[in-house]
């Protein structure tokens, strides 16, 4: 009697420990995915990558992944002082006290006429003089080509937005358009993003930040764009704070400072990108897509 209490015993183990295996091995096999599909990553405008905006009119990309080559022309900067560090995604450049890279103005951007230009920066509060992310040379006059420069800040949270462009428009003198001031806030310690385009059929500039316009002005008898004696650009500083100064109108200001914090994402357009696709830009790069 014992032994077969024992065998029945013995057997139902053996059945219950076949039913423990197989369901076991069902729930190693199971998986939420598969039986749900996954949630598709947002789209703005349409786009899901950056790199899908006017492709065929980007004519010049510093993304600065551990590099100063223009990732479409391969014109490569020379650096003083700067190194690389995270950006916006992957890698940004990291500025310094004294700090700047200096390159060539790739042919395409010599060529332009209507632009977009736009980029990232995260610094810490501008507490002395102007911070400049982007210069474009002239070697004749004070202010580049095209200045893009933040001001001393009213508070610890804002900061006045300044762009510059100037054009020879047929004169020896030329004509300077000034954009700004433009009290952009939650400026510091955190990255955020300035796009400006400039549109030659009406001499026109507007100013983003963020993905969303600041300003727009337009100037009399500016257009048309002539930037080919262009041979020099600057990042993280203004032509003049170089050493030696890039141009000959003057040589260091005591109110002009380094981009101390990081810049990234450089791209430079032939076209002016609509609102809704700097839009898209901005929340594009913001996740690093």
């Amino acid at each position: 009697m014992m032994k077969n209490i024992k065998n029945k015993f013995t057997a139902g183990l053996i059945v219950g420990m076949a039913v423990l295996f197989t369901l076991s091995a069902c729930q190693k096999k199971f998986d939420p995915k598969s039986y749900a599909p996954n949630k598709p990553a947002p789209t703005f405008s349409g786009y899901s990558a950056s790199s899908q905006i006017e492709t065929a009119n980007l004519v010049a990309y510093w993304p600065f992944s551990g590099s100063l080559k223009d990732s479409l022309s391969s014109t490569t900067g020379v650096a003083t002082g700067t190194s690389f560090a995270a950006g916006v995604f992957g890698q940004g450049l990291q500025g310094a006290s004294n700090g700047y890279v200096i390159s060539d103005v790739p042919a395409a951007v010599k060529a332009l006429h209507s632009f977009t230009i736009t980029t990232w920066y995260n610094m810490a509060e501008n507490t002395n003089g102007v911070v400049a992310l982007i210069d474009i040379v002239n070697s004749q006059n004070f202010w580049g080509d095209f200045d893009l420069f933040m001001e001393n800040p009213p508070n610890a949270t804002s900061v006045n937005l300044k762009v510059h462009v100037w054009n020879n428009a047929g004169s020896a003198t030329g004509v300077d358009a000034w954009e700004g001031d433009y009290l952009v806030t939650n400026a510091f310690n955190v990255w955020n993003q300035v796009t400006v385009t400039y549109d030659d059929s009406a001499g026109t500039v507007t100013v983003y930040y963020n993905g969303a316009s600041v300003g727009t002005n337009t100037q009399a008898g500016f257009a048309p764009l002539n930037w080919t004696n262009s041979t020099q650009m600057v990042f993280g500083t203004l032509q003049f704070q170089t050493n030696p100064s890039l141009t000959s109108a003057t040589t260091s200001q005591s109110w002009a400072n380094y981009l101390t914090g990081k810049m990234d994402q450089v791209r430079i357009y032939d076209v002016v990108l609509s609102s809704t696709e700097i839009s898209a830009l901005y929340n594009l790069e913001k996740l690093g897509r």
